[in-house]
């Protein structure tokens, strides 16, 4: 079966659930949003949360989709920067027990985590300290790192060093690899969209955005002309619409999928796993309908619990659906 090498944020999730979404505004930090802080705000948000339950699990956006097509049973890797602390030995061991050949590099700082407040509806708000998960460069990338993969996920939270994610996205797409990119959180888009737009019409071959990040990437548009508008810069566009599904445009082909309706408990790692499922399926060289189908079955699992990993014996029962769905 054909690999795939993910690169993104090396992070450690610390996720807890909220009482109110009071604390929110104590912190200022805006609901569904994802906040770039600083060590020092980073330790304040712990403190003013020591109270509530945590639950440790290594996250990033890309590191939690090469998790699920892992889990699945493809050949992954993974590539990014840690520091050399028990949260970058965390890391990697998380990665190590579910097979993944990752590459981390060891930065000056200390490593990334990602602080991600989940609210009483589910809604997730991210307090990302990234650390030495940015620390990784352009140097870092050679055409090496990318032998022996068939395919390239990369999250857009890389945006913050556009050298190297323009250089990664380079290398990968002259290699002769399929590219994906998941434009990751609607600021990052709006802080970024021009060069965002650059890149996937230069490089990307898979585009995801859920319906807040197409609107900003997209000046406005929704639905239907959102998914046009990015269909005219990549091959296949995937938009994200929660509980209504999801569109996939290829050519002139439009595709609408519905979600798999479930007990919603956490919304953390939603995206990332529905990439995890279509991806599955593009490996697998299933029609585009297959590959929705089986993101949605993989997002609906990870709402499921709290966090984005999903427990061996559910992966299990979703690996059993996948069979049905590809039979049909």
């Amino acid at each position: 079966m054909r690999k795939i090498l993910g690169m993104g944020n090396a992070l450690t999730d610390i996720l807890m659930r909220l009482e109110s979404d009071a604390l929110l505004e104590q912190l200022a930090l805006p609901k569904g949003s994802m906040q770039l802080v600083n060590e020092d705000v980073a330790n304040k948000v712990l403190q003013a949360t020591g109270h509530l339950a945590q639950t440790l699990v290594s996250g990033g956006s890309a590191s939690n989709t090469i998790h699920g097509l892992a889990a699945l049973g493809v050949g992954a890797g993974f590539i990014g920067k840690v520091g050399n602390d028990t949260w970058g030995d965390f890391f990697g061991s998380d990665m190590k027990k579910r097979g993944i050949e990752a590459r981390l590099l060891t930065g000056q700082s200390g490593s990334g985590r990602a602080i991600a407040l989940i609210s009483p509806d589910s809604e997730r708000t991210f307090a990302t300290y990234l650390g030495a998960a940015v620390e990784l460069t352009e140097d870092d990338i050679t055409p090496d790192v990318f032998r022996g993969y068939h395919y390239f996920h990369i999250e857009g939270y890389l945006v913050q060093n556009r050298t190297l994610i323009e250089s990664a996205l380079k290398i990968a797409h002259d290699a002769g690899l399929m590219v994906s990119l998941d434009m990751a959180s609607f600021n990052v888009v709006a802080e970024n969209r021009d060069f965002l737009l650059e890149m996937t019409s230069k490089y990307v071959d898979i585009l995801f955005a859920n319906e807040e990040e197409a609107r900003v990437f997209t000046a406005g548009l929704d639905d239907l002309d959102a998914l046009n508008f990015m269909s005219e810069h990549c091959p296949i566009a995937i938009l994200k619409k929660g509980k209504e599904g999801s569109l996939i445009k290829y050519n002139d082909i439009v595709i609408k999928v519905d979600a798999v309706h479930t007990n919603s408990i956490d919304t953390t790692g939603a995206g990332d796993l529905y990439a995890s499922g279509f991806l599955y399926g593009m490996i697998r060289s299933c029609s585009l309908t297959k590959c929705g189908k089986i993101g949605s079955l993989t997002a609906s699992a990870v709402i499921e619990v709290i966090g984005p990993k999903i427990g061996d014996e559910k992966w299990m029962e979703i690996k059993e659906k996948i069979s049905n769905i590809l039979r049909d």
